[in-house]
């Protein structure tokens, strides 16, 4: 006697290994979308269904603890409201920028002019005749798209920021991506895709922020801090194509309210002797983690990956980031730096890999760390993966208070002790900073470390 098992009953016990992926992964799905990207996005859904929520038992979680994200039931409605916001505008794009409020685009509050011939900034609703096809060789294509959160991103993507630059075309103009949130209990879910073809070359910022960043960098109104105090969540993934001979400078801020939750990934694709730079500056959120991972597909690329955690209070920040150079002739350079004070909880765990087919490599990786309470926290773990035998690679960590000498050296010079705390606090950061392209950012930035 043979039992038929429909599809349906599989899926459901897949998902009973985790009720509460299951519940979000319902929530995300209700929302239904046309041809291809229904396809991708039910693709997506059945790899969520066989995954489960990491733990502290993970090995690449053992340090950042979600059991406070399981403890809210958070709510996913495509449908959104227009709040009485005013992004802030960096004043070297020229006002191109497109702005998402809850994971949904927002024209209201989007600007795109003056860009070249060749180059398209849209969401995947409104794109230009003829990309559509071009998109969907891209979209959710990137390496470790089957990691869960990933996944529900993916199972859950009813619309993406798109950035698509044509072959051979240099735009000066730097592109802003502003993705707001707002409300209580929302889970939004940001979708960028960046794609410069050969030989071409853009500047990008990329920013998650809430009605309290904003006005902070304003009035600090009362109002606003109420907004920043609502438990969010944010599962951000970008994903960025970087082909042959192309060039892309990418800074992510991420600035989330103070309860808020944010688990973002960024997966690169370098081609042939393409280069490609990120500053990350990790700021804002309760929890927050970011995966920044770089598969290399053709020779003599240059990678450069500057990171900036600033946390306090009982914030917990996790940087895991991943270099996979499977080519000769590479050149990596990564320095993510971490400012922890009161009782907060940084994270940083870097890995690259050096095949046997990476011959010539010249990678380096570090991590500095400045504690700045007796209760501050952080793990570190640098690692480097060689199994070619004709490579320059180093790595390291180092983990640092500030000094009195320090201090009363500079208060001997006529600066008092909080002033003289502030200026060395300034200097470690500034190191990262001074390496982000946007002038109008590098000054808010430095205000945001004056007042940490």
């Amino acid at each position: 006697m043979s039992i038929e098992v429909s599809p349906s009953l599989i899926s459901n016990t897949l998902v009973d290994k985790d009720a509460y992926l299951s519940g979000l992964l319902d929530r995300v799905m209700a929302a239904k979308s046309e041809g291809w990207l229904q396809d991708v996005r039910e693709n997506a859904a059945d790899w969520v269904r066989q995954l489960r929520l990491p733990t502290t038992r993970d090995e690449e979680w053992r340090f950042a603890d979600l059991s406070s994200l399981r403890e809210v039931q958070f709510n996913h409605n495509v449908e959104t409201f227009l709040p009485n916001i005013t992004p802030f505008v960096l004043p070297e794009t020229n006002n191109n920028s497109l702005v998402f409020v809850n994971g949904v685009y927002a024209p209201e509050l989007s600007a795109i002019s003056g860009l070249p011939d060749g180059v398209v900034v849209s969401n995947l609703a409104n794109l230009p005749g003829g990309y559509d096809a071009r998109v969907r060789q891209y979209l959710a294509q990137a390496s470790g798209n089957s990691e869960v959160f990933t996944a529900l991103n993916t199972a859950g993507m009813t619309d993406a920021a798109v950035v698509w630059v044509g072959k051979n075309v240099v735009v000066e103009t730097p592109i802003s991506l502003v993705f707001f949130a707002v409300g209580e209990g929302r889970m939004s879910l940001p979708r960028c895709l960046v794609v410069a073809e050969c030989g071409s070359q853009v500047t990008l910022v990329e920013e998650y922020t809430n009605r309290q960043r904003e006005a902070s960098r304003r009035e600090g109104a009362k109002e606003a801090k109420e907004e920043g105090e609502r438990v969010y969540f944010n599962n951000a993934v970008t994903e960025v194509w970087v082909e042959e001979n192309a060039q892309v400078s990418h800074t992510r801020v991420e600035c989330d309210g103070a309860e808020a939750f944010h688990v973002g990934k960024t997966a690169v694709m370098q081609a042939r002797c393409s280069r490609y730079s990120c500053n990350a500056v990790s700021l804002g959120a309760k929890f927050s983690r970011h995966n920044l991972e770089i598969f290399q597909t053709g020779e003599q690329t240059e990678t450069t990956l500057n990171g900036l955690t600033m946390i306090k209070e009982k914030q917990l920040a996790d940087t895991h980031s991943a270099i996979a150079l499977n080519h000769p002739h590479s050149v990596s350079r990564q320095l993510h730096k971490c400012i922890v004070g009161d009782r907060a909880h940084a994270v940083f765990n870097g890995k690259v890999f050096v095949p046997k087919l990476a011959q010539l490599t010249d990678a380096t990786q570090l991590n500095r760390n400045l504690l700045l309470s007796s209760k501050a926290r952080v793990d570190t773990k640098p690692q480097l993966e060689i199994t070619a035998d004709n490579v320059k690679c180093a790595h390291g960590a180092t983990v640092s208070q500030l000094e009195d000498d320090e201090i009363f050296y500079l208060q001997s010079r006529g600066i008092n002790a909080n002033d003289a705390r502030n200026l060395l606090i300034n200097a470690f950061a500034a190191e990262i900073i001074n390496q982000i392209p946007i002038p109008s950012l590098r000054e808010t930035l430095t205000q945001t470390v004056r007042k940490f």
